[in-house]
């Protein structure tokens, strides 16, 4: 997708943890000249302090504030949000303006005004990324852009000799036991290779996922297993 600078949004949902920041936002300089940072240490709601502290950034919110009386640069040096609103929506939170516009050429506008078969015609998810999650004609998106990242990203992925079909069959024909393979899976979904800390990091949350994707298995197992039925006694 090409950026659009003038672009303005705001999140839709957000954690809910104690402390937890606020839903993200995007939109140019002019709306926003800078950005600060999140405290996660203020406490909401002490009507002790002078003056009283409360917090209204959303509902049921406990903890946290945006301040933002000076800029704060981040992680890569900017101190804005002017273009920045492509993280991550679905259900394998799709982010970025590549897999974005991988969305639009394959699956929506692009993909219809250059003559291709497009399964969402009228959704420009370069100019509309909420939709997503947002659009109440196509509520299954959330799940789609999830699919299209696992066909796209996962099952043709290979590296350093770790080739994800092969590894799946092994893992089949092993007998589904063991977090080897769920654990890598992760890895590339998580943070782009099978085997992290890669460049951006350790694996966030990997025992979560591999307890989440046994439970899920082990409810579909015999959905596609011909389980014989018990023998009759004599």
């Amino acid at each position: 997708c090409e950026v659009d600078i003038n672009m303005s949004i705001n999140a839709v949902t957000h954690a809910k943890w104690w402390g937890a920041p606020g839903p993200l936002f995007c939109g140019p300089k002019t709306q926003y000249p800078h950005t600060g940072y999140w405290d996660f240490s203020y406490e909401c709601n002490n009507q002790w302090a002078n003056p009283p502290e409360s917090c209204d950034v959303y509902e049921g919110q406990k903890g946290g504030k945006h301040i933002d009386d000076a800029p704060y640069a981040n992680a890569a040096g900017r101190t804005d949000v002017e273009g920045c609103c492509w993280w991550g929506r679905g259900v394998i939170q799709t982010s970025g303006v590549c897999n974005f516009g991988k969305l639009n050429y394959f699956l929506g506008k692009r993909a219809h005004e250059e003559g291709r078969e497009s399964r969402y015609p009228d959704i420009d998810f370069c100019k509309d990324p909420e939709a997503i999650c947002a659009n109440e004609n196509y509520k299954e998106l959330k799940w789609i852009a999830g699919f299209f990242y696992w066909v796209d990203q996962v099952q043709p992925y290979e590296s350093d000799g770790w080739i994800y079909l092969d590894e799946l069959r092994k893992f089949v024909d092993g007998g589904m036991e063991g977090d080897a393979f769920i654990n890598s899976v992760s890895g590339i979904v998580n943070r782009g290779c099978h085997n992290p800390p890669c460049g951006t990091g350790e694996l966030d949350g990997g025992p979560e996922r591999a307890d989440n994707f046994f439970k899920i298995l082990k409810e579909m197992t015999f959905a596609w297993v011909d389980v014989a039925p018990p023998a009759t006694p004599p």
